[in-house]
């Protein structure tokens, strides 16, 4: 699968935007293989663990770190962080089916504009990912990989373009319940652009890649159709975790993901 648009003019339009959306990733039979995959999660964890749960699981399964290093995901990475890249995390995410066929369409209509939460279904308020990283020395890049089709019905990415530029904005106790976000915060709603937000639909497949700083959020899944997607985040080997007293953190599943890495800044893993 070849990308159409050249490589220097992503790398522009990302630092101009902060985020790039629907660039293809794995062929028919990788997606087939990867869905297969993890419907064996599935069958062994059940939905309520593999909603949010599956964290670094890269060390255990052979196809998951696969996917971290898969060639068109570390193209597009290389290009945006330069040669030499630290796999920092990765996640799966998925929202689920949660509404009853006869009460979906009434609940469609009456999501928040950009954060969701009504009747407490899962959704993620508007933040930014370096708030919760704790990350200097270099940008953190998220890619969202698609393994279901990520539209508006099954709460698809929201971003405001630019937003990166803003810096780090505050975060307070997010108020409407579903909060998938583990800290269970946000943006205030005045300090969020939502009339600029855009949508990111994803086929599945395909992903979508965004800066550490970019303002994003998605709504609740009013669908009968299951979102899943497959979180990895990068940063360039130059990059170095800040010492929190206040919130420890702890970056046990770090692996070079391509090039070399002359700092060695994560090699104790707990900072």
């Amino acid at each position: 699968m070849e990308m159409i648009t050249p490589m220097d003019e992503l790398q522009e339009i990302y630092n101009q935007q902060g985020f790039l959306s629907a660039l293809p990733v794995l062929d028919e039979m990788q997606l087939r293989e990867a869905r297969n995959a993890f419907s064996e999660l599935e069958r062994e964890f059940g939905e309520a663990y593999t909603q949010y749960s599956l964290h670094n699981v890269h060390l255990q399964y052979p196809w998951v770190s696969n996917l971290t290093k898969h060639p068109q995901i570390l193209r597009v990475v290389k290009a945006i962080l330069g040669p030499d890249v630290i796999l920092l995390d990765s996640r799966f995410i998925c929202k689920y089916p949660a509404l009853k066929p006869d009460i979906e369409e009434n609940d469609a209509q009456t999501k928040a504009d950009g954060s969701g939460g009504e009747n407490g279904l899962p959704y993620v308020a508007w933040h930014q990912d370096m708030r919760y990283w704790g990350i200097d020395g270099g940008p953190v890049l998220s890619v969202w990989l698609a393994f279901d089709d990520s539209l508006e019905e099954n709460g698809a990415l929201r971003v405001i373009p630019g937003s990166h530029c803003a810096g780090m904005l505050p975060h307070h106790q997010a108020i409407r319940p579903g909060n998938m976000l583990s800290v269970n915060q946000e943006i205030p709603e005045e300090l969020v652009k939502a009339d600029e937000s855009v949508l990111c639909p994803l086929l599945a497949g395909q992903m979508s890649i965004h800066d550490g700083f970019l303002v994003h959020a998605s709504d609740p899944n009013t669908s009968q159709k299951r979102r899943c997607g497959f979180v990895i985040r990068y940063v360039p080997t130059r990059a170095y975790p800040i010492h929190d007293p206040d919130r420890p953190r702890k970056f046990h599943a770090t692996q070079l993901a391509c090039g070399s890495d002359q700092f060695h800044h994560f090699s104790s893993k707990t900072i």
